[in-house]
């Protein structure tokens, strides 16, 4: 639940004391009603879990599927993240699928027929990820073509390359069980137990951390004069959000624990969380995504920010396609197909506003859980693939539908 800021002389939900001039209901109300383009993707997911977990008879939810689950998001996850950055400063880059797919099979070549370690492999991966990325940077930023053009040819050229790279063989097996536990494996326990007790221990650490964060924000909110959501507010809402992490950490603790996946994915968010929200060049991305030539004139490098974005982007499609190629154990002629869709669709029901300028990684992140819930849920059904692709494309078009209305208001 976002803080609520305002003028003193504005009816607040509480004042700079802590002293409530709302009933918890009717400050609940206003936190919503002025925050739904945060919460409604929060609220999407929920409905979506208990719906399904009703028409599976609790399938749905088991350990095995919600692991499964999570794991299976990793890689769109991934570039959900870097796609948020895209879409933010008003691009769009529709070749990151592809890129993913080919760095993932040049992976596979180092691992296989070169016999490189995965120590030089990775880091040679995110370092050609980065190369594309300024490539197709320079073509948007110094040449001024438009983002779609340069990156629907990017998505033509590593389709391409991939078919070729993967000629020969068609799919290339990776045997080498440290690139292929980065997809698969999890990590290990202090103890031999059938419950997963580090995963129990780093959830209750999360919770821990999550409560020290909200009280140290609240703290300084007041101690600069910024109006605060009530104590009973911030109670439910620390109450709220450490259920749910706990509940999500009981659930992996009793099958297999955290993956690796899942720790890397964590490490992505936080470390775009943090950039996005408390450095100079996030704010100049959102000033960028706002207003290019407001920003222009303010002094930002515009350029500069769109070979930042552009080269981040490519590097999480090549650490997506690490992902998804560790995952499958090889790398195929079909490895990327349709995942930028699967990214933008991602960012936008995560809250990633069509006209630029708005959006949150954590917000994409959530985006990107709904999506392979929806598709995890309706083939738990029975739901055949056509309906389940029209059932996305309606998801999507609703939530570019909020968008636009929410903005008006």
């Amino acid at each position: 639940m976002s803080q609520v800021v305002k003028s003193q002389s504005n009816t607040n939900p509480v004042d700079n004391q802590g002293g409530a001039t709302m009933s918890f209901f009717q400050e609940l109300r206003v936190l919503l009603k002025k925050n739904i383009r945060e919460y409604g993707m929060y609220i999407a997911l929920v409905v979506i879990m208990a719906i399904f977990s009703f028409t599976t008879n609790g399938l749905f939810m088991s350990s095995r599927n919600i692991s499964n689950l999570i794991n299976q998001t990793g890689y769109i996850a991934v570039l959900a993240v870097g796609m948020t950055l895209v879409l933010i400063i008003r691009q769009i880059d529709l070749s990151v699928g592809y890129v993913a797919g080919f760095l993932g099979a040049i992976a596979a070549i180092m691992l296989t027929k070169m016999g490189l370690p995965v120590i030089v492999t990775l880091p040679v991966i995110l370092v050609l990820g980065i190369i594309i990325g300024l490539y197709q940077g320079f073509l948007v930023a110094k040449l001024s073509i438009p983002s779609f053009v340069v990156t629907l040819a990017g998505m033509l050229i590593f389709r391409g390359a991939l078919l070729r790279v993967t000629e020969g063989s068609g799919t290339i097996i990776i045997d080498n069980k440290a690139f292929n536990a980065i997809g698969n494996g999890f990590i290990p326990d202090i103890t031999n137990g059938r419950i997963h007790i580090l995963t129990l221990i780093l959830g209750a650490v999360a919770v821990a951390l999550f409560i020290w964060t909200e009280l140290k924000a609240r703290r300084n909110k007041l101690k600069y004069n910024f109006e605060v959501i009530s104590p009973a507010m911030l109670g439910a809402k620390i109450v709220l959000v450490s259920a749910v992490i706990g509940y999500i950490t009981w659930i992996l603790a009793n099958y297999n624990g955290l993956s690796w996946t899942v720790v890397i994915v964590i490490i992505v968010v936080a470390i775009y969380h943090f950039i996005t929200t408390k450095t100079v060049v996030g704010r100049y991305v959102y000033a960028v995504g706002g207003n290019p030539e407001a920003a222009k004139l303010s002094g930002i490098n515009v350029n500069k920010i769109i070979f930042i974005v552009y080269a981040s982007m490519s590097m999480l499609a090549a650490l997506s396609g690490i992902l998804y190629t560790s995952r499958l154990q090889s790398a195929t002629t079909t490895a990327g197909t349709a995942f930028e869709l699967d990214a933008i669709a991602s960012a936008y029901v995560g809250g990633v506003s069509a006209a630029g300028g708005v959006g949150k990684v954590t917000g994409s992140i959530v985006g990107a859980l709904v999506m392979t819930a929806l598709t995890s849920g309706m083939n738990l059904m029975g739901v055949g693939i056509s309906y389940q692709y029209i059932i996305k494309g309606i998801v999507l078009v609703g939530a570019v539908v909020f968008d636009v209305m929410t903005r008006k208001k």
